[in-house]
């Protein structure tokens, strides 16, 4: 299993407003509470913000899960 970044599992729980979870890079929108469509959008904001990354809507649309999230940050070099 690959360890996720810690600071892509603080800002979902800072998002997501709750710290008992664990992510993997499957976690997905139907493994936790609060992962709807208005706070994957207020995810990819932080992502933007805190790894300076702008995401085009195709970007936005490709995240199902977290590794998703991480390989798009890979391929723009932020990680």
């Amino acid at each position: 299993m690959t360890p996720i970044p810690d600071e892509i599992v603080s800002f979902f729980r800072d998002v997501l407003q709750c710290d008992g979870f664990d992510l993997t890079t499957d976690t997905n929108p139907d493994d936790l509470l609060g992962w709807d469509s208005l706070n994957h959008i207020a995810l990819m904001v932080e992502t933007e913000c805190r790894f300076g990354v702008s995401f085009e809507p195709h970007d936005i649309e490709a995240v199902h899960r977290v590794g998703d999230l991480i390989d798009i940050l890979h391929a723009k070099q932020a990680l």
